[in-house]
């Protein structure tokens, strides 16, 4: 049995407001034949700085990056957002600089979200454990428009067991998170979350799943507001069979 050597890139949300979504991660590699580690000195991806027209600050971020994953066989990220950074944006910082470039690109060919590695590379059809419960699923935009994720989720949580899959009407449309862009514009910000809570509640599903935890906060703060009882998870969670902790914005 092959064995892969893979650092997980925690992400900063999922360090600071959902580390069970970086546990269920590591459990569903180690689970696959991965020997996972996880590198101390790894930072932010520099998203915020880009998406804000920090261009130098980007670039001072991402070198931290490609040296702190560069002895690794794959970089995994349970995110689309943070994998779109590296695998999209990285290769772009620096196209002018002849030493790094390759560099980025080397790392942008060995970076995975998460749910594409288990499905592409690992051949993973099955969650380690069954979940019992109707579910939905949100696609973030990095996630579909950078780097092409659309049917890997649904199709891994149709052979779920204990599980039945309720299609989201507008599930490629944003939920209004988009990083900053909820900051910059809050009243289009919130219109737009209010417009998917309103079709996943139209679902009649118990749960809402996703790749990206921005969207699942975005997403479950509002319902929360709504006084919704629909449960928010990240896919990684349900997948590793760890989906009883508490969901995302519930109070502890």
């Amino acid at each position: 049995m092959i064995t892969h050597n893979v650092a997980l890139f925690v992400t900063c949300l999922v360090d600071f407001f959902r580390p069970s979504v970086g546990l269920a991660a590591v459990k569903l590699l180690e689970s696959h034949s991965c020997t996972v580690s996880i590198p101390k000195i790894q930072t932010c991806c520099g998203q915020p700085a880009y998406n804000s027209g920090d261009r130098d600050g980007s670039i001072a971020i991402a070198k931290k990056v490609i040296s702190a994953f560069a002895d690794y066989d794959y970089v995994v990220v349970p995110s689309g957002s943070c994998a779109g950074m590296i695998i999209k944006h990285y290769p772009d910082l620096f196209a002018d600089d002849p030493t790094m470039e390759p560099q980025a690109h080397e790392l942008a060919e060995r970076t995975y979200e998460l749910i594409t590695f288990l499905t592409k590379i690992l051949k993973v059809d099955k969650s380690l454990e069954p979940f019992h419960g109707t579910v939905t699923y949100h696609h973030s935009c990095s996630s579909l428009r950078e780097l092409g994720i659309r049917d890997e989720a649904s199709n891994l949580l149709r052979k779920t067991r204990g599980v039945e899959y309720r299609e989201l009407k507008g599930a490629e449309q944003c939920c209004g998170f988009g990083g900053t862009f909820c900051i910059k514009y809050p009243e289009v910000s919130v219109d737009m979350v209010a417009r998917k809570t309103s079709a996943i509640a139209e679902t009649g599903a118990q749960t809402v799943l996703s790749g990206d935890l921005g969207c699942l906060l975005n997403i479950a703060g509002r319902l929360r507001r709504e006084g919704s009882k629909i449960e928010v998870r990240h896919i990684a969670e349900i997948l590793a069979g760890i989906g009883t902790t508490p969901a995302i914005g519930q109070r502890r």
